[in-house]
């Protein structure tokens, strides 16, 4: 069932269509990067999509599910950031010296709070600190993996598979640009103060060199930062296989974006292609908002319930990306949903999505939730639904 709401943007009147700001022909942006991916987190918008479900090594970038699975840890309790894991002498070897990569120079036995691997695997990009990660909150590596896949799976991340916990080549293991997009967005919004910790430092120190012994630091690789106002995530991988790829994120006005970027052939270009397609995204786009969050929309008919209807609600201030260069003409809003929907309704179930149609776009659907939780019917109001149903009142 759809019923359509209109309004000047704000959704104040019950008309068909609205007057607002239409989509002009998408803004181009050429890319010499392989793979890219952008959407826009204000309004869920894909705003760019070039080989997204192509399957592609992850490198280092597999590290943000690794982070994912201890946030989550963290969340529920199994795990606190002043825990300490001792870094096991087998690990240390297997993963130190030029061989193996990124490192966060970890030692033999060292002991190493939750906090401080995660800012070697964030910031740093430390193989080492993954590993002892994984081996110190699920045994092995292997069983680490394991939960990473099991976790992917729970927030829809499909058609990825982890065999590691820091994206070491494997030919059994594979992500796409649209899985790891995914996989950024459900950190930004499943862990925010978390993420605000840990992921946008611009450098961190840990370990000493030898002979003088003098403190280690490194910087951040990621490549926004202090190019792109508001940048503050996520996570750069390279292996030979892989090339050179990065997920990236950054907030300006309130507006957030999230792209991938893979299969770049240097450094420097992945910098440059980073830089230029977040720039695009926000400079070539605008978002306009539509309702704030808790502002009801409309009702949908309930089946079965101790009410005949429930309101619906925006779960979060809801937005719709537009080109920067638009102009005014039509655009049609509806709110759609099958039903009648069947009671129990938990409140803030998503039961409906607002539906904006553009010229020149594919529908943005933008989810809408119930206001109220509704119950199953008693027996004397199924009995009256049954007799509304027959005579058709």
């Amino acid at each position: 069932m759809k019923r359509r709401i209109a309004a000047l943007v704000a959704l104040a009147s019950m008309t068909t269509a609205i007057t607002a700001p239409v989509l002009a022909a998408p803004p181009p942006f050429e890319t010499v990067a392989p793979i890219a991916y952008m959407k826009d987190l204000s309004s869920g918008q894909v705003l760019f999509s070039k080989s997204a479900d192509q399957r592609i090594p992850p490198a280092s970038q597999a590290k943000m599910m690794t982070v994912y699975v201890i946030f989550d840890m963290l969340r529920k309790g199994e795990l606190s950031l002043d825990q300490m894991i001792t870094v096991r002498p087998e690990t240390w070897r297997n993963w130190h010296g030029p061989s193996a990569g990124s490192t966060m120079f970890l030692s033999p036995g060292e002991q190493v709070s939750v906090k401080n691997l995660l800012h070697g695997i964030v910031t740093l990009s430390g193989n080492d600190a993954c590993v002892v990660l994984a081996e110190g909150v699920a045994g092995t590596e292997a069983a680490f993996a394991d939960i990473m896949n099991r976790t992917a799976r729970q927030i829809g991340v499909t058609n990825s598979v982890f065999t590691n916990s820091n994206g070491w080549p494997d030919p059994a293991e594979h992500v796409t640009a649209h899985d790891l997009s995914l996989i950024a967005e459900r950190t930004i919004r499943d862990f925010p103060d978390l993420y605000l910790e840990f992921y946008g430092q611009k450098e961190f120190t840990w370990g000493k060199t030898m002979g003088e012994g003098a403190a280690i630091t490194q910087s951040n690789r990621n490549p926004l930062l202090g190019r792109v106002a508001g940048a503050d995530g996520l996570k750069t991988g390279h292996t030979e296989a892989a090339g050179y790829g990065f997920t990236g994120s950054a907030e300006q006005k309130g507006r957030r974006l999230v792209m991938v970027v893979a299969g770049l052939s240097s450094f420097n270009e992945r910098i440059a292609q980073s830089v230029a397609f977040m720039e695009w995204g926000f400079n070539a786009w605008k978002s306009v908002p539509l309702a704030k969050k808790g502002a009801r929309l409309q009702t949908a008919e309930v089946q079965l319930g101790d009410k005949r209807e429930v309101a619906l609600i925006a779960p979060r201030d809801l937005a719709v990306t537009l080109p920067r260069a638009s102009r005014n003409s039509e655009i049609k809003v509806s709110v759609a949903y099958n039903g009648p929907i069947k009671a129990p309704i938990a409140r803030g179930q998503h039961i409906a999505d607002l539906v904006i149609r553009t010229p020149d776009m594919p529908p943005q659907r933008l989810p809408l939730v119930a206001a109220e939780a509704v119950d199953e019917a008693g027996i004397f109001d199924r009995i009256g639904a049954g007799f509304r149903s027959l005579f058709g009142f």
